[in-house]
């Protein structure tokens, strides 16, 4: 059966909901929206692969996409996590240089494609937006450049921490019984990419924090139960 396509104006709301659209004015995104194009990628499957040429970028509408890169030993490293209301390749978009990385659809997702041919046309029709989109950009090297420093400077508990209490706040659901479920599930593989640590050094931090009361685990999902001793490990 084929899924329904998705209202317009969801899809104004997650172009706005990212940093790089929320700079743009209401007529501009609609403008955008009537040249882009929905697209659905089932669980697993390719996105695009590191070293293709970069002719669009995608905004999430539903599902995730993991955005990894793999090792001359094969081992897959997990750069981002980019779920709904976020966006991949808006640097390729630009440039139009080879993707940096592979993207897998995590689960079942849906996006819109703005491709370069018809994003860069708009871009230069409306040359106020270009200085509005460098500030974004700055601020996205910035944030880039804190979590190098992040790596450098704070222990793995440290990380750890500051990435699920963020995993919280981005993907979480509240429970009744209390606590926040961060609804994707990430292995302990998965953590320790991202953290740039070892499977087995995620599986002792996480089993101390259980016994601590700070997390729990049900269903396969991360429970973050008491977030105030998790920041006081980075703040």
């Amino acid at each position: 059966m084929r899924a329904p396509r998705i209202d317009a104006s969801i899809k104004r709301e997650a172009l706005l909901s990212s940093a790089f659209f929320r700079s743009m004015r209401p007529e501009e995104i609609d403008e955008i929206l009537a040249f882009a194009v929905e697209r659905r990628f089932p669980r697993g499957s390719t996105v695009f692969s590191k070293g293709e040429p970069g002719t669009s970028m995608m905004a999430v509408l539903a599902g995730r996409l993991r955005a990894i890169n793999v090792s001359l030993e094969g081992k897959e490293v997990i750069l981002n996590v980019i779920g709904p209301g976020e966006i991949v390749g808006e640097i390729a978009v630009l440039d139009g240089k080879p993707r940096s990385s592979d993207v897998v659809a995590a689960e079942d997702t849906t996006v819109i494609v703005v491709e370069r041919r018809d994003f860069l046309p708009f871009l230069f029709r409306h040359e106020s937006l270009m200085e509005r989109l460098l500030v974004v950009l700055c601020d996205r090297l910035r944030r880039t450049s804190g979590a190098l420093e992040e790596i450098a400077l704070f222990d793995l508990p440290a990380r750890l921490a500051r990435l699920l209490v963020k995993l919280a706040a981005d993907y979480g659901t509240p429970l009744e019984g209390g606590g926040t479920r961060i609804g994707m599930k990430l292995s302990q593989r998965d953590l320790s990419n991202l953290v740039a640590s070892t499977r087995e050094s995620i599986n002792k931090q996480l089993r101390v924090w259980r016994e601590a009361g700070s997390i729990d685990l049900v269903d396969s999902h991360i429970v973050v139960l008491r977030p105030d001793m998790l920041k006081a490990l980075y703040e």
